[in-house]
């Protein structure tokens, strides 16, 4: 029962892979890369990157609200959502931050978070011509009781839209 929940639960988080997404997969867990180009200098993508607010899609909260997100950009702050009824929930942990180049984020989202399962979420920002390159890597690893070959695309859906949210806030480059 527990994992037919899961499962529907993963499924509620579900969005259609994006194309140029790479995935890998291994015995205990799976990366999942993604990368855009956007025509803004890396401290104007950082600016974005720390309020999640302004990009993170509320369809993948536990409330609803994307207004309700807040990171706290130092070693050790939150990721995390205020949730109605004075809850809250801790999305992730920051463990690195380098200002207009790294973020690193320690945690499982969404419902990963109930699994034996470690995660990294890193951003990283990178000047080239026209802009920045914004790379974003989510590695997932432990005790998983879905099968990770179906899972690993669906949670790289939900990483990818969040990319491509915090992107579509700039210009794109040519």
């Amino acid at each position: 029962m527990r994992k037919s929940l899961l499962l529907a639960a993963a499924f509620c988080f579900a969005v259609p892979a994006a194309a140029g997404a790479e995935v890998t997969l291994s015995d205990t867990g799976f990366t999942a890369s993604n990368n855009a180009m956007v025509a803004a200098a890396p401290d104007e993508v950082w600016a974005v990157l720390i309020e999640p607010s302004r990009y993170w899609n509320p369809d993948h909260s536990w409330g609803g609200d994307a207004a309700a997100f807040s990171l706290d950009p130092v070693a050790g702050g939150c990721f995390c959502e205020a949730l109605p009824n004075n809850g809250s929930a801790e999305h992730m942990r920051v463990v690195m931050v380098q200002p207009g180049q790294t973020l690193r984020l320690a945690g499982a989202l969404g419902p990963l978070q109930g699994e034996g399962l470690a995660g990294a979420l890193t951003w990283q920002l990178e000047p080239v011509d026209g802009g920045t390159r914004i790379t974003q890597t989510y590695s997932v690893g432990g005790h998983m009781q879905f099968d990770r070959e179906t899972f690993a695309p669906i949670v790289d859906g939900v990483v990818r839209e969040q990319l491509d949210r915090l992107a579509a806030l700039f210009s794109p480059t040519d």
